[in-house]
């Protein structure tokens, strides 16, 4: 996951400390997102026409083999249908 991810997760929740504490001990935070994951992140989007620049991103993170907890599933699924073997997973 990056760190933009954290702004929409968390922004404006009352449950923000434990979502935070959840992310810092079962994800790997990339502190920066490198020109081609945000290219593939930008090719997913565009593919699905579906969900936000950061739910693109989080699925290209994801890619391959990842699973995304959510509970937005109709934009990450339409997402990682576009994807390398992204499973969705309601949380």
């Amino acid at each position: 996951m990056t760190t933009v991810v954290i702004v929409e997760s968390v922004e404006g929740h009352p449950d923000a400390m434990p979502t935070s504490t959840v992310f810092s001990k079962t994800c790997r935070i990339e502190e920066a997102v490198p020109q081609p994951l945000a290219r593939r992140g930008a090719e997913v989007g565009r593919r699905a026409r579906r969900g936000s620049a950061v739910d693109a991103l989080v699925v290209a993170t994801a890619e391959p083999g990842g699973t995304i907890l959510t509970g937005d599933v109709q934009d990450l699924e339409a997402l990682a249908a576009e994807a390398d073997n992204v499973a969705v997973v309601v949380a």
